[in-house]
């Protein structure tokens, strides 16, 4: 797949042995030829930073530059850039330092943020607040986990707080989200992959393919595909 342009997914479980992503490294390798395959030139790394999973925020970097280092030898030209997928419940418990050191892309700004259980509330805009006076913005994850008869009001409350919206992309590609697009409440698609041996994979073209086939326009896809990925891996507002 030739996008024409630099592709980010930037919600990925790709890190091996980590969390309930990649099961080791051959299996990381697979998921970065998958998104080889789909023309995905960059892979944020997005490990659970969550109560029950013990991911040690100070061990990323290098097990990053580790499966870099496979990917090389292995031929594969994606690469994996660094994040964490930051569980909403656990923000007042890390340090800004930490919360930098898991900012999408080493960014410094974006923070993945994975809303509480259960249908979205109040809280979820309060932590975009809480994040946005410690200087970081909140990129929200897959909503589609969270349905509710409200659940866009809230995502509309959370993003007039700052925040943007990420969805799966099978979710996407499955014809569920168009109306949320069309709405301004998608911002970003990613895989959310966790595995080559089953589940998602790292594929993003089915999903932009599904926003134009329901009359999205051209420029409002790549502004998803393309702009906001790349702002948000540079720290930047798209």
């Amino acid at each position: 797949m030739d996008y024409g342009f630099a592709v980010i997914d930037l919600h990925c479980h790709i890190l091996p042995g980590v969390d309930d992503g990649a099961l080791d490294l051959a299996d990381s390798v697979a998921m970065a030829r998958q998104a080889d395959a789909d023309g995905i030139a960059t892979v944020c790394a997005t490990p659970h930073i969550r109560h029950d999973h013990d991911v040690r925020i100070g061990e990323l970097a290098e097990r990053r530059a580790e499966l870099n280092a496979a990917l090389e030898a292995a031929g594969v030209t994606a690469r994996v850039a660094g994040g964490g997928e930051v569980a909403e419940t656990i923000v007042d418990r890390l340090a800004d330092a930490e919360l930098r050191a898991v900012s999408l892309g080493g960014g410094g700004t974006w923070i993945l943020l994975e809303p509480r259980p259960g249908p979205l509330s109040g809280s979820l805009s309060a932590t975009v607040r809480v994040l946005r006076d410690r200087g970081f913005s909140a990129l929200i994850a897959h909503p589609e986990r969270h349905p509710a008869p409200d659940l866009a009001e809230r995502l509309a409350e959370a993003v007039a707080d700052g925040a943007l919206v990420q969805v799966t992309a099978a979710h996407v590609e499955a014809g569920e989200w168009a109306a949320f697009a069309r709405d301004g409440l998608v911002h970003v698609v990613a895989s959310d992959a966790h595995s080559s041996h089953g589940g998602r994979p790292v594929v993003l073209s089915g999903a932009l393919a599904a926003l134009r086939a329901a009359g999205l326009p051209e420029a409002r896809v790549r502004w998803i595909a393309e702009t906001v990925p790349r702002a948000i891996v540079a720290g930047e507002l798209p």
